[in-house]
């Protein structure tokens, strides 16, 4: 099932799949397996994926040989609560929400070596396999315990099929699950909850008894409290790790259950338990060597090879005890040589405005809302990233975004590479070529900035292989502020007039700086660092490198020789863009409450265009009784010849399109050549002017309201074969995309009420049908797309647009 398929494995094996590389550093890194019962918000990116992400990056920057797995966590009580409120089996839940994790994760750019999940025939295998070796070594016992039934829904209800009163002593949380409390992060039993409830029937059920399966951790205790303090020492766990880790083992190790009363999960290959599965706790984490083992049938060279083997993992700290005291003590009672964890980074919570972020009540920006702002993709990481838990708890506001990418990216970064990139393109100037430096030895400015320089890189690389993200990417934002100062003192601008060799040596040395902040900048912004790239005409493929085997920290003290002489750039352009109050005022409007209170707004603004369809209707009826009457008087008085059909929107061929490439136009740097399903047998070729205004990764996979009836048209060489409908504000500053809803249907036909007919097969040119309906096609207040008062509407809702209001549609 899934991704883990043997094919897909087979199909994993024939290609060079990564593998420990005797003499080189091998690190193992991986990130908690996200659960299948939602989209991931902000909280959860930033907590797990996206820091391991950085740290990949950079292990690949520093030469080092590192694979990055994660996956979908897919069995548990979540899934089948998820799937009862949908009206559809845990697995049809698991293949979408892994689907929708899959492609956010993509948007965020997180470089993933293999992304799984953990309902594969590779992780009952790995599973059970490691069960028989403890049930083979005495370290599982045979206990009777009590758990909640409901007699309502005839079932014993799993921790999560129950909430209740949290019973931690002032905690007072009225909706505390039955594993977890979420306010005080109390690890519970069901039976311990206060005022129990089930979640199917919200009756008070009953305590009863049940035979389950133990893992005997107190037995297991000199083992793993010998690991955990070598190990927490020499892999420099986080504070946080460290005081949840000893604070469980104050507590007192108990015996564990690893088995559930469900039917969904790894099944347990033992007679007397056939009925039951693993409990996720037990299972969860073997999904990440499952997963490592759809990335290569030799698995075992990377978790079973301590001596060859680094295992960094990541997590929110929610997640410690499992990772630092049941994983180990469960790899331990194996008897066989794991990799165990070496180095344990853990973040606190990131909270939403004035509260927390939660997938269960929907609270916060969810990955896919982050992508719908039209906010790039590096703002949000970047934003993220300083923002990192690391010592204790963050908040996300919208004002504090605005600063970071006004004042840090778009002030400071932005402007110091535009300023350097701008001034070497002038002609006359240098024409785009990077000048020669030959008096460096003599410019006491540039040499006390290479020294500078140099120790800032230093610190990054002590800082980056702590795991101290935030503040390896503090430190490389500094080095943009020194760029900016340097500039400033050397008054490059005037030594051009009055030293032109001095000025040589300024934009040499700046020009070095820029190369040098992509590469360090790269783990953290990684589209940025390419775009970059792109400005200096270096190749896409270029690998930025910081390896010290090929002296290049050493490097980056001087410079001025990071990039040679005569080497010509590309084409200077903002990085960045500013984000104004009234953005951020919509935005903050825009997510605020659970994403149930914004269905509720959501359903008002339908109702509201509902009423306002059936006023339209109302009007239209008397209006074409009228014209009948009067088409019928007229005709009594004469005959009419044949008339050209009246221009109306029924003419237009407007579809619901996919992207599914997006390209640069080879011959014209304000075009994109976008390849669009629009519901035939093959895509169409679309060429659009939009390179200004949205990037490149942003018209990937997304889909669009295409006008198909066009006659094509060459544009720069390349014909063009419909139209993607795009909205413009007042003074055509801003453009963004009529989108249509999520769900709607790629081919389908989008309509306007009370127009019907067949659109025309192709629109002729000279009767200016698309000219005289155009002016009339535009955004109302609440940025839906209309042709005068009528919505663009499909089979499942109406096409909008993210912020422009009032807008015209062209």
């Amino acid at each position: 099932m899934g991704d883990c398929s043997a094919a897909a494995a087979a199909a994993a094996a024939a290609t060079s799949a990564k593998l420990p590389i005797p003499g080189k550093r091998n690190i193992l890194i991986t990130s908690a397996l996200p659960y299948v019962n939602n989209i991931p918000h902000l909280g959860n990116i930033i907590g797990c994926v996206l820091s391991a992400d950085v740290f990949a990056r950079y292990c690949r920057l520093r030469g080092y040989n590192a694979i990055y797995i994660c996956g979908t966590d897919e069995y548990g009580t979540a899934t089948e609560t998820k799937a009862l409120e949908e009206g559809c089996s845990p697995k049809e839940i698991c293949d979408k929400y892994h689907a929708i994790h899959k492609e956010v994760y993509k948007w965020f750019n997180i470089s993933f070596d293999e992304f799984g999940r953990t309902s594969s025939p590779q992780q009952t295998e790995v599973c059970q396999d490691i069960f028989k070796k403890l049930l083979d070594n005495n370290w599982l016992s045979e206990n009777t315990m009590q758990q909640l039934y409901c007699d309502t829904c005839d079932k014993f209800l799993a921790d999560r099929l129950v909430d209740g009163n949290c019973p931690t002593p002032g905690c007072n949380y009225d909706s505390a699950r039955g594993d977890q409390c979420e306010k005080c992060g109390k690890l519970l039993n069901p039976t311990e909850l206060l005022e129990p409830k089930c979640k199917f029937c919200r009756k008070t059920p009953r305590i009863r008894d049940t035979n389950h399966l133990f893992l005997e951790l107190p037995l297991l205790k000199d083992k793993l409290e010998e690991y955990i303090s070598t190990t927490s020492v020499s892999g420099g766990w986080s504070q946080n790790a460290i005081q949840t880790t000893n604070a469980w083992l104050r507590e007192g190790l108990k015996p564990r259950c690893i088995t559930r009363d469900l039917k969904w999960g790894v099944p347990v290959p033992h007679e007397n338990f056939k009925e039951k599965v693993f409990y996720v706790w037990f299972d969860a984490p073997i999904g990440y060597v499952s997963i490592t083992s759809c990335h290569t049938k030799e698995w075992e060279k990377w978790w079973k090879n301590p001596e060859d083997v680094e295992l960094y993992q990541f997590m929110g700290k929610d997640n410690v005890p499992f990772h630092t005291v049941m994983f180990p003590s469960t790899l331990l009672g194996t008897g066989e040589s794991w990799t165990l964890m070496k180095t344990i980074s853990v973040t606190e919570y990131l909270n939403y405005e004035s509260g927390k972020f939660s997938k269960t009540k929907g609270v916060g920006v969810f990955g896919n809302d982050a992508k719908d702002t039209n906010i790039p993709v590096e703002v949000w990481r970047y934003y993220l990233l300083t923002n990192r838990p690391e010592v204790s708890d963050t908040l996300f506001t919208w004002p504090d975004l605005q600063a970071k990418l006004n004042s840090e990216l778009l002030s400071n970064l932005g402007n110091f590479i535009n300023r350097v990139l701008s001034f070497i393109a002038k002609d006359p100037g240098y024409g785009s070529i990077i000048p020669e430096a030959e008096f460096v030895d003599s410019h006491p400015l540039t040499k006390a900035l290479g020294d500078k320089i140099g120790n800032y890189v230093e610190q990054y690389v002590e800082a980056m292989e702590k795991v101290k993200l935030k503040q390896g990417l503090k430190i490389a934002m500094a080095i943009s502020g020194e760029g900016n100062a340097y500039l400033q003192e050397s008054q490059f601008w005037k030594l051009y007039r009055e030293d032109p060799p001095s000025c040589a040596v300024v934009m040499k040395t700046s020009a070095g700086l820029v190369y040098l902040l992509a590469c360090l900048l790269e783990p953290f912004m990684p589209s940025f660092s390419l775009e970059v790239l792109k400005q200096l005409n270096l190749p896409a493929e270029t690998q930025f490198s910081l390896s010290d085997d090929k002296g290049e920290v050493e490097r980056a003290k001087r410079p001025w020789g990071i990039l040679p002489a005569g080497h010509k750039i590309g084409t200077p352009a903002p990085l960045f863009r500013e984000l104004k109050d009234e953005e951020v005022a919509f935005y903050r409007e825009k997510f605020a409450g659970s994403q149930a209170d914004r269905k509720v707004k959501a359903d008002a603004a339908a109702k509201k265009l509902t009423d306002k369809l059936q006023e339209v209707e109302i009007s239209d009826g008397k209006k074409a009784k009228k014209e009948k009457a009067k088409k019928s008087a007229e005709t009594k008085t004469k005959v009419s010849a044949p008339a050209e059909a009246e221009i109306s929107i029924s003419r237009l061929d407007i579809r619901v399109g996919l992207i599914t490439k997006a390209q640069k136009h080879p011959d014209a740097d304000s075009l994109y050549v976008e390849e669009i399903d629009v519901g035939e047998a093959q895509p169409r070729t679309v060429v659009s002017g939009l390179v200004k205004y949205i990037p490149l990764e942003e018209m990937q996979n997304r889909k669009v309201c295409v006008l198909c009836n066009l006659k094509p048209a060459a544009m720069r060489g390349i014909k063009s074969q419909a139209m993607v409908l795009a909205a413009s504000n007042n003074d055509h500053t801003k453009v963004e995309l009529v989108e249509p809803p999520q769900g709607a249907v790629v081919g389908e036909r989008v309509t306007f009420q009370g127009f019907e007919g067949l659109p025309d097969d192709v629109l002729n040119p000279k009767k200016k049908v698309w000219e005289t309906l155009q002016v009339d096609l535009l955004t109302d207040k609440e940025l839906v797309a209309c042709y005068k008062d009528l919505p663009f509407t499909t089979s499942t809702g109406v096409c909008k647009v993210s912020s422009i209001s009032e807008g015209t549609i062209r």
